[in-house]
């Protein structure tokens, strides 16, 4: 869940404004402090605090009165308790006792420099249920006051619980906000999605006008151009497969005519290569591409490798053997038989090819790993240097450039069994490279 946030455009623009937002907020609360911590705006603000509270002082008197004091509480919204020697007197009978209220020195009215006000002398404060007491000491007697009126019940929500509300508001109204901007996104993943998996011809619809917009359309063209561009290249390679196959049906006729029996069985060994090349051409064009068709069967794993051993590998069945691990149990999977079949082969015949018969026999496995079909074939011959094992599966690659045709292949066997691999949304790798021989690995998603 974390992964997702942080990798979500909208999350990071919304941690940018919540970032700015209380930068804002800090920033605009030191200047204030700032101002406020100036002499000039700190000793006006002292000064009529302590004008204030000098005339209270004043007015009630000394020693107190109590008509004055009332006089206090009618002009100011204010409550008073005179404490002393005589009296215990307050405006309101539910102010609270002297006993219940904890005194002490304030820290916003401070000497201090990080202080809002210059301290007030001879006064202590309190709060008690949402009031500020004030408490002074004149002429033996001690005068508190309250501010509010202990009568008045504060109305409306907290100050600080007002700020929050109105922060997480504005925040959620932000949030809505980014996630409306970015709504373009999800279409032009969606589509991307789509193209990407082969569907060149799905179009991202839902188009604003606005970047997003042009990167939708800008997408859409591409997604047009590529389609085009393959279109041709595929009907290129197809027109030219399939015109080499006159020529060569003709030369094999001819072949039938030439009395000398050496150059003709060299020549149709040729033109046998060249069949094989071209119908591995087509082949490849048919499955070069990520949403190639598959004719998918429920197959019975161990059937298909008895029937690929006894329709090809007859004459090498000293040279082939099966994993002795073979699963008890049938393995049942969808897939493209005649496809698969095709894989193994050209995994077998490459294995046989390099290898040696005194060197032992190429081994083939198969099993069920997770939700995976696993083939594996493994020779004895002279391996694949880890350097070149990036280069498995392209077409017409020989590890070794000296090597011919009667050694060495043409480089499409393997790029056909990736491409097979790849159409069942597969892989094809050479694994073990550090061991002698080559081991590949065949990787089909069964569910």
């Amino acid at each position: 869940m974390i992964k997702r946030l942080a990798g979500s455009l909208s999350f990071r623009l919304l941690a940018i404004f919540v970032l700015l937002g209380g930068l804002f907020v800090f920033g605009t609360l030191k200047a204030i402090q700032r101002v406020y911590n100036s002499d000039e705006i700190r000793g006006l603000i002292s000064g009529h605090l302590s004008l204030h509270v000098h005339y209270v002082r004043e007015d009630i008197g000394t020693p107190p009165q109590i008509d004055r004091a009332i006089a206090i509480t009618q002009s100011v919204p204010v409550d008073i308790r005179i404490l002393g020697p005589d009296i215990d007197w307050a405006s309101d009978p539910n102010f609270p006792r002297a006993d219940q209220l904890t005194f002490a020195p304030s820290p916003l009215f401070s000497d201090d420099p990080g202080a809002w006000v210059d301290e007030l002398r001879g006064i202590d404060f309190a709060s008690r249920d949402n009031h500020a007491f004030l408490r002074m000491q004149q002429g033996g007697y001690v005068i508190i006051v309250s501010t509010p009126r202990i009568a008045d019940v504060k109305q409306g929500p907290d100050l600080v619980m007002q700020i929050i509300a109105q922060g997480l508001t504005l925040l959620l109204l932000a949030y809505i906000a980014v996630r409306w901007l970015f709504i373009p996104i999800r279409d032009i993943r969606r589509g991307a999605a789509q193209i990407g998996r082969g569907n060149l011809d799905h179009r991202i619809t839902k188009i604003r006008q606005d970047q997003l917009g042009d990167l939708a359309r800008d997408i859409n063209r591409l997604a047009g151009d590529v389609g085009r561009m393959l279109d041709a290249k595929r009907a290129l390679l197809l027109g030219i497969s399939h015109e080499l196959r006159t020529p060569l049906s003709r030369m094999r006729l001819m072949l039938e005519f030439i009395d000398d029996e050496e150059n003709r069985l060299s020549l149709r060994a040729e033109i046998v290569e060249m069949e094989k090349i071209v119908a591995s051409l087509l082949e490849a064009e048919r499955l070069n591409v990520r949403h190639a068709q598959l004719a998918r069967t429920r197959v019975v794993v161990g059937e298909l490798i008895d029937e690929l051993l006894d329709d090809f590998f007859s004459r090498d069945d000293e040279q082939v053997r099966i994993d002795v691990n073979r699963p008890l149990e049938p393995i049942v999977a969808e897939i493209d038989e005649a496809r698969v079949t095709l894989l193994l082969k050209n995994l077998l015949s490459n294995a046989l090819r390099y290898s040696n018969p005194e060197d032992g026999a190429v081994e083939l496995s198969f099993f069920r790993d997770g939700s995976d079909l696993v083939f594996t074939v493994r020779d004895n011959g002279p391996g694949i240097p880890a350097d070149q094992a990036a280069h498995i599966g392209e077409p017409f690659y020989r590890g070794d450039p000296s090597r011919t045709r009667e050694s060495g292949g043409t480089g499409l066997g393997l790029y056909l069994a990736s491409l097979v691999a790849r159409a069942h949304e597969g892989t094809l790798r050479l694994i073990d490279t550090d061991k002698p021989g080559a081991c590949f690995e065949v990787r089909l998603p069964v569910n």
